[in-house]
């Protein structure tokens, strides 16, 4: 529209703001909302709402603090969003923080709030909080929590390991659960190594929905981990039998307005030489520096040193060789990817942050990572 000279007014700029925080596109993000202040816009609280949750999901939750500070209106939405911010960061404190702000402002908060702060403690592992939250709802605001808030409890508690407290809590539940609650139970099965109860949980998933591939995936996933490589092979023909695909993962980094994507093994760059000649020193280095490849996280029954080569090709190393090779060196990397990272990529990662003394930012299905000097914001909890 800008190159044949049509003017973007504020319902096509509220379009392109959440497509630069879908994509984590800060650079193309950063220059619309320059257009929205040449063009007043910013001031309107859609637009301000959009430039927070943005500003947030490319990565810089302090940019996007800033710009909720001066916002001269806000509304419930605008509270939510940077609560959210805090959430994504794995900043639980900033967000309860900011809820008890939103209180002491007379705003009064949303059954959207609730999630939004649930989560925050859910990443945080802030279980006690979450709970106090979790009853604040309904004793404080007459909110009836929703199947979202109780995935979010489930999450929270099984998270911190609380494993048969998070199934009592869903067999108490007033009303039925869905695949979504019983799915994070299923997601801390996973973290926890529980063989026994995932199996117990996946059953009541196929049950409500059978067609979701995620799940088989994770189940999958979890035998792998376990060495059950037979039940790996039995949910592989399952979801061959009921014609079921995993989707594929992959990870992008954006550079110069361009985004670069890889998936696992992935040669088709043209700097493919590059990347791996980079890969190959850090691994040396990565190995003197007291790094040991994570085994269990190849979720496929072959050799060591096959596990060890499928390791160093995972999508999130690819994508942090190339910004490696293509930013000065004391430029921050911010990579995205559309899986959960992995254990292996997770440590790997923390170590090249320390080797180069660069900040390494990665966000997640679930989160964001923020790596330097050999540490992960997570704390190593995600």
């Amino acid at each position: 529209m800008r190159l044949t000279s049509v003017m973007l007014d504020s319902v096509a700029v509220l379009s392109v703001i959440p497509a630069c925080a879908h994509l984590a596109a800060l650079q193309q993000g950063k220059s619309t909302h320059g257009y929205a202040i040449r063009n007043r816009f910013e001031s309107r609280v859609t637009v301000g709402n959009a430039l927070i949750d943005m500003y947030a999901k490319c990565g810089n939750v302090e940019i996007a603090r800033q710009f909720f500070d001066r916002m001269a209106k806000r509304d419930v939405i605008s509270w939510n969003v940077m609560i959210a911010g805090y959430g994504m960061h794995g900043r639980g404190n900033c967000a309860l923080e900011l809820f008890s702000n939103m209180q002491q402002s007379s705003v009064e908060p949303s059954d959207v709030t609730f999630l939004c702060i649930l989560s925050a403690c859910s990443h945080a592992g802030l279980v006690n909080e979450g709970w106090q939250c979790f009853d604040s709802m309904r004793s404080d605001y007459c909110i009836v929590p929703r199947l979202h808030h109780y995935a979010c409890i489930v999450d929270l508690v099984g998270r911190a390991g609380q494993l048969e407290e998070a199934e009592e809590f869903i067999k108490k539940m007033p009303i039925k659960p869905d695949a979504g609650v019983w799915g994070a139970l299923l997601g801390a099965c996973k973290i926890h190594c529980n063989i026994e109860l995932a199996e117990h949980v996946a059953g009541h998933i196929f049950d409500l929905e059978p067609r979701n591939p995620g799940y088989y995936v994770l189940l999958s996933n979890i035998y792998a981990g376990g060495g059950k490589w037979a039940d790996v092979a039995n949910v592989r023909k399952m979801m061959k039998a009921r014609g079921l695909k995993k989707p594929p993962g992959w990870s992008f980094i954006e550079l110069n307005h361009r985004v670069h994507t890889f998936y696992v093994g992935d040669r088709s760059h043209p700097q493919t030489e590059e990347i791996y000649a980079m890969l190959e020193s850090l691994a040396g280095q990565m190995k003197e520096a007291g790094y040991t490849a994570n085994m269990d996280a190849v979720l496929h029954n072959v050799e060591e040193e096959e596990k060890e080569r499928m390791l160093g090709s995972h999508s999130e190393k690819l994508a942090i060789a190339f910004g490696l090779i293509s930013t000065s060196p004391d430029t921050p990397i911010q990579i995205t990817k559309n899986l959960r990272v992995c254990d292996d990529c997770h440590s790997a990662t923390k170590f090249i942050s320390m080797i180069l003394r660069r900040q390494i930012i990665v966000r997640d299905a679930n989160r964001f990572h923020h790596f330097k000097d050999g540490l992960c914001s997570c704390r190593d909890y995600w």
